[in-house]
């Protein structure tokens, strides 16, 4: 798991433990007539106390096994569409340009190898300590996993294409 990773699921488990929290809050009305909220109370001096209940959010229920294939939600009136044959376009356009990007990073993907290659082998030969080694092609290995994980998500999304 990616350090980009572990810090985002450190930040979801510390606002999931959390939970929901409570403040004090102070509507001042201003001198010109505007309206300044405070949560600190030697600032709320002539304030008037707020009452705020929590907001609860609850999650959309998990879609379920579809009990009956027409039941669709309706599209509004004035909701934008577009012809199949524009959409059946933009799809092939987006598949172009999909399979560019794979072929691109495939090719920066080789170099990337051939890069951390060279680095292995002229490190290995002048380098005593193994440590320094490590650190030192650690960024040819990142540049690696990245073309590797861009291929995987460019194909994960050229499957997806209708």
């Amino acid at each position: 798991m990616g350090l980009a990773m572990r810090s985002l699921l450190g930040a979801w488990l510390l606002a999931l433990a959390a939970g929901p929290s409570y403040a004090d809050i102070w509507e001042c009305e201003e001198p010109g007539g505007g309206k300044r909220f405070t949560n600190i109370k030697a600032d709320a001096k002539g304030c008037k106390q707020l009452t705020v209940t929590p907001a609860i959010v609850s999650s959309p229920p998990a879609p379920g096994p579809a009990r009956n294939s027409d039941a669709r939600t309706p599209t509004p009136g004035n909701f934008p569409k577009v012809e199949p044959q524009v959409q059946q376009q933009r799809d092939g356009d987006r598949k172009k340009i999909l399979e560019t990007e794979l072929v691109n990073e495939e090719r920066n993907l080789q170099l990337a190898k051939k890069e951390l290659a060279e680095q292995e082998n002229t490190r290995l030969g002048s380098e005593r300590n193994a440590a320094r080694m490590l650190e030192r092609i650690e960024p040819f290995q990142k540049k690696v996993k990245l073309h590797e994980d861009n291929i995987a998500n460019l194909r994960k999304e050229l499957s997806n294409i209708r």
